[in-house]
């Protein structure tokens, strides 16, 4: 092309080829060439004189500047020539008759003549007034006074210097700014003012008899009021940075009052000299006369005589009262206007005070006294101060709010936008913190409350680029647009993840939302009931982070695994260390890394507790609690073999093996105080005999039976029988197993049958109700394997033996198997048929539903089902089905309600598809949507087993019944965007609140999980209004909100139960992140949104009848740490409602079933459901009209409990599994009772052999439940 190019244009002719190289760039003569000038406009005089005295801001700025000066100085000469002038006191009539009195032939313009002249007339005129006056004519008025002052030559001089000055740039300003019309630019008052003061002194100039004339030059202090403020408008453009305008109200207000003064003051001195009186006003009587006259004091001391003078102030007095209101009009205006648009951060208090910005759309009362509360929680906030940025006003709530003292103080109210860097420097961003940028929530459309987001985001990041931004965003698909931001919370991520993990581990969201939530545990301290002291005290817990060598709780354990460190700080110290994070660059946070991480005192360790370690004392025991101690270690001598020579070897070693052992220190610590005194114990401990030490000698076979350090931590086991009995029960040791690694382990709990017997009287008969004691081999009663300091390399010793394993850990791990196969429970030999028989296989999700999505292993299908399969409720090709009860799922199935489908429900579906969960206890997803579902949604959920759309709402039963309700334990309904709009803003959950209540009494079996705008509705879920323990929770959460807890609704019983949640909790998880920087990264991992090396996962363990030889969280921790390296942080309670009739305590009323109008209501409601169900076709006996007993139990959290708390059946616990760890499969559910109407035809052989029911399925699942 190029070459074709050159081709095209033809070369030069030689002759200008040769004149080019003689000549070079010069051009010919007869060529026209010319230099172009450009902005010849202001080139000419005038031009450029306005360049430089108006239109440049800088050099006009220092003009007005000089003539501000000049103007001052004139008035500082008047003062000057005022108290130089004595003329008062000579009588200057003489210049009355002054041109009488001289001789026509003196020349006044000679300094001698003019002198004896003014001497001879002084002298006559002198003896003629003496002579005349009399009492009655003092107040006759000197005109003369009034007229002629007396001069110096030399303040003359300079006074004239400045009147020329300001005559001269008052000329040049009229021609610069003449536009063809002089009479406009003359007709003025400060060009009249300025002619009055300056013009006089040119004419003093041609006739010396003038410089003694009168000019009123203090009239200068208006035209100096007036530069002052064309000044401050010239000095604000020339700096570009704005300054207070109240400010320069303030001050110009200031400036005419003193004007006001000045001039008053000047004027009634001067008129006074025309009273006949010798004792005439000096200035500062003038100024105190003037002072009191306008402050409306009138004293009376002072008081002006003549007419003139009384004149004169009338009229200042009427200029007062025009001018003073005036500016004060102004001041009030910009006063009101400042209110409303708020203040300014001044740059003083910036650069000497810390500050934290807060940046929203809307300002609701609710989200700011949230976030205030959470962020002055912490003590080091204190000096903090909250400048908040809103482009709105504030309303009557947030009013009243700015004026409580504790916030007044500390928080500053800025109307404007980020978008406006004006309003960024009000706010002082470049020198602030952070800044917090908050999506609002009350608006239709939250893809454009995150766009608004996300320009606010640039908008700060582009001003001041340093600042730390911690950004909430609404849906996960625009958090790539902010990724460069410190701290993001994606409110769709979380709240999916956490509703997904309610439906597993139940109260999941009450559990994170009071981990986030700071508190001193000090809520229900005073409650008569039990379960709320517990709940309240155990919501204080949050996440704290410490290095482990600055540390007292861990410092300990350096060195040990992961799992020995977590077990022995929280039986030590209360603590429950869940994750480290490793000093290496870009190391991320590792939740329970399992027994195979060794702690290094540079690890950060983050734990749970009340309060952090820094704050905490730990006090040394009594004399009392070491003499047991002390008792306990001399029992455990005496039954170990032990030898005195090696005293301080072996000390060691027993306590190495006493914190190995686990629980023993607290049996011990039991029997020792059991009610007698320390020498009574230790006085009837058994001593054992030879034959006993030999029975209690380290197991044969390996090489560990010879070493001398496996000697000194052998322990046997101490068991007490009760708390309130003393005395010691010593057991035969584990015998030897044939690989020789077994140690021995401690044993169940005081109410086997092993002690039963001692308890009734030694009959060995126990109670008809107490569990069966479990024995291991050889007879032996099981016990929990100590927790190890470290894993040994060898693979005998990574599998130590529990004999009595939790219910949870003896479920059958089918994982492995290619598909998986339920057989009828009515009738075996008949095979369920499945939606997807397809294999199933683990893997990432082949589609990202968005930038930023971090994928997790999943169960898949091999094939991704068809779109036209995906609609639950329509026939296709594929599948002829029309109802959930046609499909025979397995396991109960899930209802998500959403008004639309959003692509962050990819994070509400993953977490019930996990890899490590078995497939034997996933549940369907049915998600219900009032709008059809994108093609990119469906793309995304096509390749998840089970997993189902249809078109309709929770308020249409018929639409209920065919997503498969009666077979659903849990339903989960997603708040509403088109009901934000509300006219009443707390009316947003409206809809939800009701279609709940229908919910709530057609289906009473259901688990209902609701997501609400507002948690002060929470208070309408599951409304009954005869419900007295509900009513008694409603004045306790009125109790606790007048002591300031932040948390208040803690004690509404959906909340504790997990039944409502709300993405405002959410928020202070973006709050807290201000102090603990790790949080947004720990909760992501502990609800698996992100994924990160070695790090564990959140799942749950249900304890039943046949675990409750554990007895105690603390046992329960051991065993978890000793077998499957599981970290236990909290435990999910349901009990029944206790029978005390205490304030706080009373009877639930079951007024919907004892009544015989509730029983008629049940009976027309089932009568309406079964309707329905013969109308779709549907068996009518699967619909249970009775109520479900759940309505009779309180359930709450309890975060990171005590060690020595006893379990109750049922409890869930909430566990951190480690990554890669040992395969315990979680609890089966409770299989719903399958419809038999649809079954393989037994004319089709089946797949495969019939398989025993596993031990824990679905039908002992039941038969527990």
């Amino acid at each position: 092309m190029m070459a074709d190019g050159y081709d095209i244009v033809p070369p030069l002719p030689p002759r200008y080829r040769f004149r080019d190289l003689v000549m070079g760039e010069s051009a010919p003569e007869h060529e026209d060439r010319v230099r172009v000038e450009f902005f010849v406009n202001e080139q000419s005089f005038k031009q450029r004189l306005q360049l430089y005295f108006i239109k440049n801001q800088r050099s006009s700025l220092r003009i007005r500047l000089f003539n501000f000066i000049i103007k001052l100085t004139s008035c500082f000469f008047y003062i000057i020539r005022v108290l130089t002038d004595d003329s008062p006191n000579i009588d200057s009539s003489r210049f009355c008759n002054f041109s009488s009195s001289i001789p026509p032939h003196h020349d006044l313009n000679s300094p001698d003549e003019s002198q004896d002249i003014i001497n001879f007339t002084t002298e006559a005129t002198l003896t003629t007034e003496l002579s005349k006056v009399t009492p009655d004519e003092e107040l006759d008025i000197r005109w003369c006074r009034l007229w002629w002052v007396q001069r110096p030559d030399w303040l003359w001089a300079i006074q004239l210097t400045l009147a020329l000055l300001s005559l001269s740039q008052k000329f040049l300003l009229l021609y610069l700014q003449y536009k063809g019309n002089i009479y406009q630019q003359i007709v003025n008052k400060h060009f009249f003012m300025e002619m009055l003061t300056s013009f006089p002194f040119l004419l003093t100039i041609f006739w010396r008899p003038l410089r003694q004339f009168f000019i009123p030059v203090f009239l200068n202090c208006w035209l100096a009021k007036q530069l002052l403020e064309n000044l401050f408008n010239d000095l604000h453009r020339v700096m570009q940075k704005p300054h207070s305008a109240l400010q320069q109200r303030l001050m110009i207000l200031v400036a005419t009052i003193l004007c006001l003064i000045f001039t008053c003051m000047c004027g009634v001195e001067h008129l006074e000299r025309a009273d006949s009186k010798e004792d005439h006003f000096d200035l500062f009587e003038a100024m105190y006369f003037t002072v009191v006259t306008f402050s409306t004091v009138g004293y009376g001391d002072l008081k002006v005589e003549i007419w003139p003078s009384r004149l004169f102030i009338m009229i200042m007095i009427g200029v007062a009262l025009k001018q003073v209101p005036l500016q004060l009009e102004g001041l009030a205006y910009i006063t009101i206007m400042r209110k409303k648009q708020g203040g300014t951060y001044s740059r003083h208090r910036a650069q000497t005070e810390k500050h934290v910005v807060v940046c929203t759309t809307t300002m609701q009362y609710d989200l700011f006294t949230d976030f205030l509360n959470e962020f002055y929680a912490h003590q080091h906030l204190q000096d903090y101060f909250v400048v908040l940025l809103s482009p709105c006003e504030l309303d009557n709530n947030m009013t009243a709010l700015m004026q409580v003292p504790m916030w007044a103080q500390r928080v500053i109210y800025i109307q404007g936008s980020a978008l406006k860097d004006q309003d960024l420097i009000r706010c002082r961003m470049d020198d602030a913190e952070a800044c917090f940028i908050l999506s609002p929530r009350n608006v239709m459309d939250r893809s454009e409350a995150d766009q608004q987001t996300i320009l606010r985001t640039w908008a700060v990041k582009d001003f001041a680029p340093r600042v730390p931004l911690y950004v909430q965003i609404l849906k996960p698909e625009n958090r790539f647009h902010v990724a460069f931001a410190d701290h993001v919370v994606c409110e769709d991520e979380f709240k999916y993840a956490l509703l997904a993990n309610n439906c597993l581990c139940p109260a999941t969201s009450t559990f994170v939302t009071l981990l986030i939530h700071t508190s001193r545990g000090q809520e229900g301290a005073d409650s008569h009931s039990l379960w709320q002291r517990l709940y309240g005290k155990c919501s204080g817990n949050e996440v704290y982070h410490i290095i482990l060598r600055d540390s007292r709780f861990f410092g300990e354990f350096e060195g040990k695994s992961f799992t020995y460190a977590s077990f022995h700080a929280h039986k030590k110290y209360g603590v429950s260390l869940c994750g480290i994070r490793k000093v290496e660059e870009g190391a991320h946070i590792q939740l329970n890394p399992g027994p195979r991480h060794i702690m290094r005192e540079s690890d950060t360790c983050f734990y749970m507790n009340i309060t952090k370690e820094e704050n905490s004392v730990i006090l040394k025991h009594s004399n009392e609690e070491r003499e047991r101690e002390k008792t306990a270690v001399e029992i455990a001598k005496t039954v170990i073999n032990y030898t005195p020579e090696d005293e301080k070897v072996e000390q060691s070693k027993l306590e190495t093996a006493i914190a190995g052992v686990g629980t023993v220190a607290l049996e011990l610590h039991h029997f020792a105080g059991g009610g007698k005194t320390p020498t009574a114990s230790a006085a009837g401990t058994p001593v054992p005999s030879p034959e006993c030490r030999q029975k209690y000698m380290p197991p044969l076979g390996r090489e560990a039976a010879d070493d001398d350090e496996y000697n000194a931590n052998y322990v046997p086991l101490i068991e007490h029988e009760s708390d309130d009995q003393a005395g010691l029960t010593l057991d035969t040791a584990a015998a030897s197993s044939a690989s020789g690694v077994d140690r021995n382990h401690l044993m169940p709990p005081a109410g086997d049958d092993g002690l039963q017997g001692q308890r009734d009287g030694g009959d060995g008969q126990g109670a008809d109700d107490a569990p069966p004691m479990p024995r291991g081999r050889e007879g032996r009663r099981a016990s929990i394997m100590p927790v190890l300091e470290m894993m040994s390399s060898d693979p005998e010793d990574e599998q130590l033996k529990d004999e009595k394993l939790l219910h949870a850990q003896k479920q059958v791990d089918i994982e492995g198997e290619e598909d998986v196969l339920l057989w009828d429970e009515e009738d075996p030999a008949t095979l369920l048929i499945w939606d997807e028989e397809d294999q199933w296989i683990k893997g990432n999700p082949p589609i990202i539903p968005y930038i930023g999505y971090m994928p997790a292993p999943c169960h898949l299908l091999s094939k991704p089902k068809d779109i036209c399969c995906l609609e639950l409720d329509k026939k296709c090709d594929h599948c002829k089905w029309t109802h959930a009860a046609e499909y025979n799922w397995p396991n109960n199935n899930i209802i998500v309600a959403a008004e639309s489908a959003a692509l962050g429900m990819v994070n509400f579906i993953v977490p019930l598809r996990q890899h490590w969960r078995p497939k034997h206890t996933l549940k369907p997803i049915i998600i219900l949507l009032e709008e059809k579902p994108g093609t990119a949604f469906l793309e995304c959920i096509r390749p998840f087993p089970m997993v189902y759309y249809m078109m309709g709402t929770v308020e249409n039963l018929d639409d209920l019944l065919r997503a498969g309700i009666l077979q659903a334990d849990t339903v989960v309904i997603v708040d509403k965007e088109s009901s934000k709009l509300a006219e009443e803003d707390y009316m947003a959950d409206a809809n939800q609140i009701v279609a709940v209540q229908t919910l709530f009494k057609l289906f009473p079996h259901v688990n209902i999980i609701t997501e609400l705008t507002h948690p002060s509705n929470m208070r309408f879920m599951q409304f009954r209004a005869k419900d007295s323990y509900a009513q008694k929770m409603a004045e306790k959460q009125k109790i606790e909100t007048s002591k300031g807890s932040n948390i208040a609704y803690m004690f509404r019983l959906p909340f504790s139960a997990g039944n409502v949640f709300s993405a405002s909790m959410l928020d202070t998880l973006l709050y807290q992140s201000f102090v603990k920087d790790y949080m947004i990264g720990a909760m992501r991992l502990l609800l698996g949104i992100d994924q990160a090396p070695g790090s564990g996962y959140l799942c749950e363990l249900r304890i039943t009848a046949e675990d409750m030889w554990i007895r105690t969280y603390g046992r329960l921790y051991q065993k978890l740490c000793s077998t499957t390296h599981e970290i236990p942080i909290g435990v999910f309670r349901t009990q029944s409602q206790p029978d005390n009739k205490s304030e706080l305590s009373v009877t639930i009323e079951e007024d919907d079933s004892s009544s015989l109008g509730a029983t008629e209501e049940r009976k027309e409601i089932a009568g309406i459901v079964r309707q329905k169900m013969k109308r779709l076709d549907l068996p009518e006996e699967e619909y249970d009209s009775e109520v479900s007993d759940k309505r009779n139990k309180i359930s709450y959290v309890l975060i990171n409990p005590a060690f020595d708390m006893k379990l109750e059946m049922d409890d869930v616990i909430f566990i951190i599994r480690p990554a890669g760890g040992p395969k315990t499969p979680s609890p089966m559910p409770p299989r719903r009772k399958f419809s038999s109407r649809r079954r393989r035809p037994s004319a089709d052989p089946p797949r495969g052999e019939p398989r025993a029911e596993p031990q824990g399925s679905n039908a002992t699942a039941d038969a527990r439940l």
